[in-house]
């Protein structure tokens, strides 16, 4: 038996001990966020993408909390995707994970970051949509592959808005408030 033995293996029951940890942790939160329901379905019928770009869809977090990832429905993993944006509404297209379709009705703003759960670019890198999920007001991200991309993509999200949506940027990234008739 090698002198380095015993190292290794507490180095392998260390690493384990750390996924069991994460696991349960993700669990929990899944529990916490049982109240969230699931994204709209992708419409059969959606039409041509006014916008679209391949890139890679972040996560969605808490409105206003960026490191608070929605664990529940597959919003809260990362993936490759393709970002298009129609008159119906915004569809992330993922490879490994479900699809996120954001009806029109449900935005509420569109704004560039530089950061959040998972992903930290350059200033105005990622395209934060944010929107509301039944009770829950969201933001989701998304980093296009080529830099070039962003603005259409935000021109046309912010084409989305309904006009009794926040239009504006966010600067103190809480959830927007809508007006009251």
């Amino acid at each position: 038996m090698s002198e380095y033995t015993p190292y290794l293996i507490g180095i392998v029951v260390i690493a384990a001990v750390v996924i069991i940890l994460m696991r349960v942790g993700w669990r929990h939160r899944q529990g916490r966020q049982s109240d969230v329901a699931a994204p709209a379905p992708t419409p059969d019928t959606l039409g041509a993408p006014l916008v679209e770009a391949v890139g890679q869809y972040v996560s969605t977090t808490t409105a206003g909390d960026w490191l608070d990832r929605i664990s529940v429905h597959g919003l809260g993993m990362k993936s490759n995707a393709e970002l298009s944006v129609h008159t119906d509404g915004v569809l992330f297209s993922r490879t490994g994970a479900p699809d996120v379709f954001i009806p029109a009705a449900d935005l509420e703003s569109v704004r560039r970051e530089s950061g959040m759960a998972g992903k930290y670019v350059e200033a105005g890198g990622l395209l934060v949509l944010g929107w509301q999920l039944g009770e829950h007001h969201l933001d989701t991200g998304f980093r296009p592959r080529r830099a070039e991309d962003m603005a259409p993509l935000v021109a046309a999200a912010e084409s989305l808005i309904p006009a009794t949506g926040a239009a504006a940027p966010n600067p103190d990234r809480t959830a927007p408030k809508k007006d009251k008739p």
